[in-house]
This record gives C-alpha cells, sequence and structure tokens, in this order.
C-alpha cells in the first residue's frame, strides 16, 4: 500500500573512498542492523560512525531513519536537516525534505508535513511518493482544522451555557435573597403592628382608668340634695 512510504526511510550507503575503514565497516554494520529491523542497535553504530566523522551526510541520514523507526521523530528530524545541510547531491535533499515530512506526519503535524513535502518536490518534481505523501497530508491537515473548528464550536457552546447557568444561578440567588428580605420586612411589619396594638390598647386602658377616677372623684364631690317628695314642707 502506498501509505506505508509514509513512514519508509531511504538508506544511503557510504559512497566516498576518502573514509576510514572503521566509518564504511559502522556505517554498513548500521544498515544491516536496520535491514534486520534491529533498529536501536544501528543506531549506535550510526553515532559511533559520527563520533569519527561528525560531519558525515550518510550517517546523519542513516541515524535519521533508525530513529525514525523508534518513535524518536524529533531526533529524526534533525539528523535530516544536519544530512540536508551537508549534502552536495539533491537527491540527498530532496530525500531529507521528505523524511523530515514523515516524521512530521507522524506526530500529526500535518501542516508542517505539507510544507516539507513540497519542498522535497520543488527539487524533485517528479517524485511520486511525495506527490502522494502531500496529497495525504492536506487531506488530514483539513480533516484536524474541521476537527479543531468543531471543538472550538463545541467550547464556545460550552462557555455559553456555563455563563448562562452562572446568570441563572445568580437571578436564583437574588431572587432568594428578595424573598427573604420581604419576609423579613412583613416580619417586622407585623411586630411593629403588634407594639403598635399593645401600645393603643394601654392608652385605652389609661384613659379609661383615668375616666373611672374622675367620675369617682365628681361622685365623692357632688353636693348632697334632699330628696323630693310630692308634700310641701
Amino acid at each position: 500500500m502506498k501509505m506505508q512510504c509514509i513512514v519508509m526511510g531511504f538508506l544511503l550507503l557510504v559512497a566516498h573512498a576518502g573514509s576510514a575503514q572503521s566509518v564504511r565497516s559502522l556505517v554498513n554494520g548500521g544498515n544491516d542492523l536496520y535491514k534486520n529491523q534491529k533498529y536501536a542497535d544501528a543506531e549506535v553504530n550510526y553515532r559511533k560512525a559520527l563520533e569519527k566523522e561528525k560531519a558525515l551526510v550518510q550517517g546523519h541520514f542513516n541515524l535519521g531513519n533508525a530513529l525514525a523507526k523508534q518513535g524518536k521523530n524529533d531526533e529524526a528530524a534533525k539528523e535530516y536537516e544536519a544530512a540536508m545541510k551537508g549534502a552536495e547531491q539533491n537527491e540527498t535533499k530532496a530525500y531529507s525534505h521528505y523524511n523530515i515530512g514523515n516524521t512530521h506526519m507522524a506526530a500529526q503535524q500535518f501542516g508542517d508535513a505539507v510544507h516539507s513535502y513540497i519542498d522535497a518536490l520543488k527539487i524533485n518534481p517528479d517524485d511520486e511518493e511525495a506527490k502522494y505523501n502531500l496529497s495525504y497530508a492536506l487531506e488530514k491537515l483539513r480533516q484536524q482544522q474541521q476537527q479543531q473548528q468543531q471543538q472550538q464550536n463545541q467550547q464556545n457552546k460550552n462557555d455559553k451555557n456555563k455563563q448562562d447557568q452562572k446568570k441563572q444561578n445568580q437571578q436564583q440567588d437574588q431572587n432568594k435573597k428578595n424573598q427573604e428580605k420581604q419576609k423579613q420586612d412583613q416580619e417586622r411589619q407585623r411586630q411593629q403592628e403588634k407594639r403598635m396594638s399593645q401600645a393603643d390598647a394601654q392608652r385605652i386602658l389609661d384613659v379609661l382608668k383615668n375616666n373611672e377616677k374622675d367620675v369617682q372623684k365628681k361622685l365623692r364631690t357632688r353636693p348632697a340634695e334632699r330628696p323630693k317628695t310630692d308634700k310641701d314642707w
């Protein structure tokens, strides 16, 4: 399936005769280990080769492949960039861009992957795998953006619901406070009316008492009158 090319790497053999035999042996040994899917062991070989020849393009490139197979995408991308900077052949530069695109795809960084595949195609417009991966990356980017937009819309909806709920809770709290205040006012009014009624009753009693005293006083001070009879004296 063509989708496999998204994670496929390219192995470059050491080609220049000026390299030391130990460096060639380490790289070739790393390539054999890589083919046997022993990626961690291959990584060790490539790193040893780079310790002896730091600018070795093939060493950086193949180390990137071994790292990518282990899921170490950030480290792999750095090795591909190092290979690309030191490469003299356009083919190596194009492959480096392509593989950097693969690391971005593995990390679901689809926008960055699109740019890397485009850079690869600028160098080698006939690379069918780069074209396929570019198309695939664009589709994944579209889906990712659509999903992000849906998530943003949902987040906005959730935020609005929270705000509405907060306002509703605040209104309920205010209504409760208003009801409590109304009850308190009514109770104060009843108490006041009760106190007024007691005061009025006391005033009435006081008036009645005073009236009674006045009546009794008047009765006591009233001059005696002779009882009237039918006879004249």
